[in-house]
């Protein structure tokens, strides 16, 4: 398997050096050149399967022999081992025919570490077996980049830097990143929004001097192999439904679009899905599109759903390309467009096969509120605030009640305990193994939402 592009300027890749490089050195990001497809017999198959067995099944075929047989098996056990859960991801029922995918069992409480514990293995067994040393930089609206910097603190050949918009991330996501004490990894609070942190991380992969002098890496859902870790979920919930014998649905509570792009790489692998669901907060740009069909950038709004809080949402570049016949060069433009002009308006055609793909809705902060509130009333199941989002919007779209309907539950609900105490009268606590986490010693640099600077200060990091 072979990797180009989406803009189509940059060198083919196998899946190792995919997973390495991150962002496309034209600036955009790497999908497979061709999909591979998964039999009903063989999705029928991973009934009653581990986790693992189901992952490795689902992502050998892009992976090809970059890992061997053998390997990948460890490189897999060794990445689910401390999660909370024997299932690793298991379903939760909240109404008739209506579920909730509890991704939230790994080490840092987010769907996040699903695939970064992953990516965190993989990563150590292609940089040992080279002897290379990597530096990882990444922006986070809240998960990511606690999830990335417990997958790699302590490697030896990897230091991390993580970007998170000052004081726009709960307390809890900010602990998380502030409180390891390697010191290979660093948390950087960025004077700005989200889209400022990603816009950072975006400009030092295109400093290819800078790039190529700290060996730069992105492990964020700009990294094919973020995604396709991301899509294993999907068949494990539906075939536990009833797949492939009967379709389901998913409503996927998304700002980067990279989870919600994950089920449509499920999809495109052969799982019968039959509405994708995109659940936006008040930061709504994905909903405003397929809506309107005008990808219109606006301010960022402060939520209580901070890790959507995004208005430059990467991962839809992704469906772009697939949107415009994998024409890289239409990709760029539209990607131009949105640069200098803050906009860009898709063609009839590309709208056309969006809608023919997903579903989307909204929902404020007092709706996600309810939302929580009446879960605990109806179910005595707490949601986070990112969940609420998303069963919400399921509850909006969703129309045969016959068909499953599965919303992703992104995040713990001891993660936000102010919001969601305050819209149901319960505070959710840290499982036993994150008590301390409000007694230990924080650790972080606040910077400038200026590149030179973070820059210099990375190379002052490394040096030490």
């Amino acid at each position: 398997m072979r990797y180009v592009s989406t803009r189509g300027a940059a060198p083919v890749l196998d899946f190792e050096e995919t997973m390495l490089t991150g962002l496309a050195r034209d600036g955009g990001l790497y999908v497979p050149e061709s999909w591979p497809s998964l039999s009903a017999e063989t999705i029928a198959g991973f009934a009653g399967q581990s986790y693992e067995a189901v992952a490795e099944a689902v992502m050998r075929p892009f992976i090809g022999d970059a890992f061997g047989e053998q390997e990948f098996r460890d490189i897999l056990a060794r990445a689910y081992a401390n999660f909370g859960h024997v299932a690793r991801c298991p379903l939760a029922q909240i109404d008739v025919n209506d579920w909730v995918l509890e991704l939230h069992h790994g080490p840092t409480l987010a769907f996040k570490d699903v695939a970064m514990q992953l990516i965190g293995q993989l990563f150590e067994a292609a940089l040992t077996r080279r002897g290379q040393r990597v530096t990882i930089v990444g922006a986070t609206s809240g998960d990511t980049g606690s999830a990335a910097i417990e997958a790699f603190r302590g490697l030896d050949a990897v230091d991390v830097f993580i970007l998170y918009p000052h004081g726009r991330v709960s307390e809890v996501q900010r602990r998380q990143m502030t409180t390891p004490s390697e010191a290979n990894v660093h948390a950087l609070a960025v004077e700005g929004d989200f889209d400022d942190c990603q816009a950072l991380v975006k400009a030092m992969f295109n400093d290819f001097a800078f790039r190529d002098e700290v060996g730069l890496a992105a492990v964020n859902s700009i990294n094919w192999a973020r995604v396709l870790a991301q899509s294993v979920y999907f068949f494990t919930a539906a075939v536990a439904l009833g797949a492939p014998a009967r379709k389901v649905s998913f409503s996927v509570p998304t700002g980067n679009f990279g989870d919600v792009f994950a089920g449509y790489v499920a999809k495109r692998l052969g799982l019968p899905v039959d509405r994708l669901i995109v659940a936006t907060n008040e930061n709504d740009i994905l909903h405003r599109t397929l809506r309107t069909g005008s990808y219109t950038r606006t301010g960022v709004t402060p939520t209580i759903s901070p890790s959507m809080d995004i208005q430059v949402s990467s991962n839809f570049e992704r469906l772009l390309f697939e949107l415009y016949d994998r024409e890289g060069a239409a990709v760029a433009g539209l990607m131009e467009e949105l640069s200098s002009k803050g906009a860009f308006t898709l063609s009839q055609g590309a709208r056309e096969q969006l809608a023919e793909e997903f579903d989307s809705a909204r929902a404020n902060e007092a709706e996600t509120s309810a939302t929580i509130a009446r879960i605990r009333r109806e179910t005595g199941q707490v949601l986070d605030p990112h969940t609420a989002v998303g069963v919400k919007a399921a509850g909006d779209v969703r129309g045969d009640r016959a068909t499953p309907m599965i919303t992703l539950a992104t995040a713990h609900p001891a993660k936000f305990p102010d919001a969601v105490e305050a819209a149901c009268g319960v505070r959710p606590a840290l499982p036993p193994r994150m008590a301390d986490l409000y007694e230990r010693e924080e650790r972080l640099t606040v910077v400038p939402n200026d590149l030179g600077a973070i820059e210099s200060l990375i190379r002052k990091a490394r040096a030490t």
